[in-house]
């Protein structure tokens, strides 16, 4: 057992009893790092001296007894698409391969108010766009459980660093389900809150209506930690939701009695066999604990995928606009003239996912197509969070798979960007309606994680930990490791 596999309150109690320090995690991070990072590749940039210094600082604090922080002393990493002063950040990228932020994002500013230590920032599909993380512009991410094997995208170095005791706890951001997706296929815990609940400040833009910072964890009561430290409002945020954030701790009762499951028969139709396996195992330890399912139709699912590349490539046509060549980021040399200049730094500077996306952005919002398809997959939008809200009307939550199979081998999907697309069919949906989501680990399938899907209420993430906690404490996927 490594000092990661501790739940929070056990290494803060060692650290009161001075059986830890800071130092002695941090270190713990920075030697699996360099024990298995050369083979994951979950790191773009490392905070290695700037980690140790603050440790040094923490471990002062220990000595005065002074007051401590709720995430005091634990090693995150920071998906690199999250601004952070002074430490490069580049959303796996080329066109951002110089920028060094003079600011931290919100949700980085609040780690600090919680006395977390940030040890690098994480790899991702560049600009997060894709499902695999084989589209960083740098080195592509491993799977922890099978190197041969993608971790998901575009958060895939948030889960491989937890999954392979590289980071405590991570932050990654989710779009389509790029939190969700990767936690599913690498065994670990990942939540997507509600839209709006945590600050997009900072946060480098995607699809401003559907990105979201979440954690990613090894268990549910971590998650619960860090979602604490995390969510609120933000008046620098202009989409950040103006509501009162609730003891997301207290509400881990363990107690489900009486829960009423949806779950909808669209997430089952067309899932690798024993993933449904997996999740009606999962549903069979619910219902033992006094909870009841039953069977619902989202009908409007089937359009989700084709809804979601529409208006989140439109909305990225729109925020990549920014990177020209002239502001920040690289700039083409030799450029003849103002066009030209635009030009060559974006050829240079984008990779083929995100020229793809932009140019299907930029078609679908012109003149003449605008209605024909952006518009109209915003009405499509309209009517999937109708199927949410009415299904909510009787059931407190809805379960599924997280992903229709377990992790796809490196290079079998890269060249097909449709069936590539088709892995987020499940976690879509959900997007789309701006409500909150957990997946969970629930089993495996020839030895590759499967993840759960629970689907919550508009800001129902208390009652979303507490159904993923219930079920966690009743069985022991989440305390499996890779063999690294």
């Amino acid at each position: 057992m490594t000092l990661f596999d501790l739940r929070l309150q056990e290494i803060h109690n060692r650290l009161s009893k001075k059986e830890l320090s800071v130092t002695d995690l941090v270190g713990e991070a920075f030697a699996k790092i360099a024990e298995r990072d050369s083979r994951v590749g979950a790191y773009l940039t490392l905070n290695e001296e700037g980690a140790r210094a603050e440790a040094a600082r923490l471990d002062n604090k220990l000595v005065s007894g002074e007051a401590r922080g709720l995430l005091f002393g634990l090693p995150a990493g920071i998906k690199d698409n999250m601004v952070t002063e002074g430490l490069r950040t580049t959303c796996a990228s080329q066109f951002l391969s110089n920028y060094d932020p003079i600011y931290d994002a919100t949700a980085v500013s609040k780690l600090k108010q919680a006395e977390a230590v940030t040890i690098g920032k994480l790899n991702m599909d560049e600009f997060a766009m894709g499902g695999s993380n084989e589209n960083s512009s740098f080195h592509p991410v491993r799977n922890p459980w099978d190197l041969s094997r993608v971790p998901g995208g575009s958060s895939g170095g948030s889960a491989a660093a937890v999954a392979a005791g590289e980071a405590y706890f991570t932050l990654g951001s989710d779009t389509g389900g790029s939190i969700r997706q990767p936690a599913s296929y690498c065994g670990v815990v990942g939540l997507k809150p509600t839209y709006g609940l945590v600050s997009r400040y900072g946060l480098v833009a995607f699809a401003s209506s559907l990105d979201q910072i979440g954690p990613i964890t090894k268990n549910v009561e971590d998650s619960a930690y860090v979602l604490q430290a995390i969510a609120g409002h933000d008046h620098k945020d202009s989409t950040s939701a103006n509501v009162d954030v609730p003891d997301y701790l207290a509400a881990l009762t363990g107690d489900i009695k009486g829960l009423k499951i949806a779950v909808p028969k669209e997430y089952l139709e067309g899932v690798d066999p024993q993933v449904k396996a997996a999740v009606l195992e999962a549903l069979k330890v619910m219902e033992s604990m006094g909870a009841v399912w039953e069977e619902v139709s989202l009908p409007h699912t089937e359009y989700a995928v084709a809804a979601y590349y529409l208006l989140a490539s439109s909305e990225a046509s729109s925020n990549l606009s920014r990177f020209d060549g002239v502001r920040y980021g690289v700039r083409a040399d030799h450029s003849g003239n103002l066009l030209d200049l635009y030009l060559e730094s974006r050829s240079q500077g984008f990779g083929p996912e995100v020229k793809r996306r932009i140019m299907l952005g930029t078609y679908a919002l012109s003149s003449g197509y605008y209605d024909a398809y952006y518009l109209k997959a915003q009405k499509v939008r309209t009517l999937i969070k109708r199927d949410f809200d009415q299904t909510f009307e009787k059931y407190d939550v809805i379960i599924g798979p997280t992903a229709p199979t377990t992790a796809f081998p490196l290079g079998s999907q890269v060249d097909d960007p449709l069936t590539m697309y088709l892995n987020d069919i499940l976690t879509i949906p959900v997007s789309l309606a701006g409500v909150p989501a957990i997946s969970v680990p629930c089993g495996f399938a020839d030895g590759l994680p499967v993840g759960l899907q629970i689907i919550g209420k508009p800001f129902g993430e208390s009652h979303l930990l507490r159904v993923a906690h219930a079920y966690e404490a009743h069985t022991d996927h989440h305390k499996q490791r890779p063999s690294l």
